[in-house]
């Protein structure tokens, strides 16, 4: 029986593939080999199979397109270093906690990126970006062999219309599109004030249909929340923020810390192959007795698409109804 390679890279629980399912991917893993010629030092580590797994999957299994984008991400991480920079370069972009990995996982052992856009300390653009790749290279780094995707868990306390900057969405939804596909699983934006989802439509074009289906609007006194976290993460480990139980807070030395440790790993991680060779599939984010399930119309189009095909619907939770609403619905209730 035949396999079909998307199902086989995007369905069931995180795993390593089976013989059959691995070998209907080999022919265009080694194609996309072919056409990006042969890598030496950081590449080669950098393009396992599962990386280009991912590639395959941000362009619909157009090999041409991934060879293209993955040619792009290549140059860029040889110019830009990603994998050199070091908690001394970026801490003071991190002094306020605005973004930072926290010491927890979800249950489905994904890393998570805690946000809070109300505590940006920084007008500059490209020390901000610099930060947010700094926090993307260490959540990968601290996936556990069988996982390739990270949660990002958005606090908007304290946020308002003075913390918006388009030009700094653009740059960061470019770099993680075309440098981090089918890496985020699930980006939930906790209490957003009700200015902040139109704010979000606007941003829609410059998106991928995959990426803006990623994120879920929250609300501290909805029910449905509660529920969705519930599956989600352990509570006793969980931000009191966002719910959950834990109210220590965030504390800059002792993430420093933390960071001055897993930038001591950082050279030996590039210089030793410690990549799998099999590809993994994709963890479910949310129990589909959550949230519906559509699937994503494989549409191939030339805006970069960053985040991995999430078994989620676009629901968000409506402010107002206080309940899960497909976007359609929600656009059909507003006219």
């Amino acid at each position: 029986m035949s396999v079909d390679p998307k199902k086989a890279a995007t369905t069931g629980q995180e795993k390593m593939l089976t013989s059959p399912e691995q070998q209907a991917l080999v022919c265009p893993i080694n194609e996309v080999r072919r056409l990006i010629g042969p890598q030496s030092g950081k590449a080669s580590i950098f393009c396992s199979d599962a990386c280009i797994s991912r590639y395959l999957r941000a362009r619909n299994w157009n090999v041409k397109k991934a060879a293209k984008m993955l040619k792009v991400t290549l140059k860029w991480r040889e110019e830009y270093k990603p994998e050199e920079i070091r908690w001394e370069d970026v801490a003071h972009e991190a002094e306020t906690g605005k973004i930072y990995r926290s010491n927890y996982i979800d249950k489905h052992g994904r890393t998570v990126l805690v946000m809070r856009p109300s505590r940006q300390n920084s007008k500059s653009t490209k020390g901000q970006i610099k930060y947010l790749v700094y926090c993307m290279e260490n959540a990968i780094f601290n996936l556990p062999p069988e996982q390739e995707q990270m949660v990002w868990l958005i606090d908007f306390q304290g946020f308002n219309m003075s913390h918006i900057s388009i030009k700094v969405t653009r740059e960061t939804a470019h770099v993680l599109q075309e440098h981090y596909p089918e890496r985020l699983g699930l980006a939930i934006l906790y209490n957003a004030p009700k200015f902040f989802e139109p704010f979000f439509t606007m941003v829609k074009p410059i998106l991928e249909t995959k990426t803006y289906n990623k994120v879920k609007f929250a609300y501290s006194d909805d029910q449905n929340t509660k529920k969705i976290m519930e599956d989600l993460f352990d509570f006793d480990q969980l931000e009191s923020a966002f719910g959950g139980n834990d109210d220590t807070g965030f504390d800059i030395n002792k993430y420093a810390d933390r960071m001055k440790e897993d930038d001591k790993k950082i050279p030996a991680f590039w210089t030793t192959e410690n990549t799998p060779s099999s590809v993994p599939t994709h963890v479910p984010s949310l129990d589909s007795s959550r949230l519906d399930s559509n699937t994503d119309d494989g549409s191939d189009n030339e805006k970069l698409d960053s985040f991995p095909d999430l078994v989620v619907d676009t629901g968000i939770i409506n402010p107002n109804q206080k309940s899960l609403v497909n976007e359609g619905e929600r656009k059909a209730g507003a006219d």
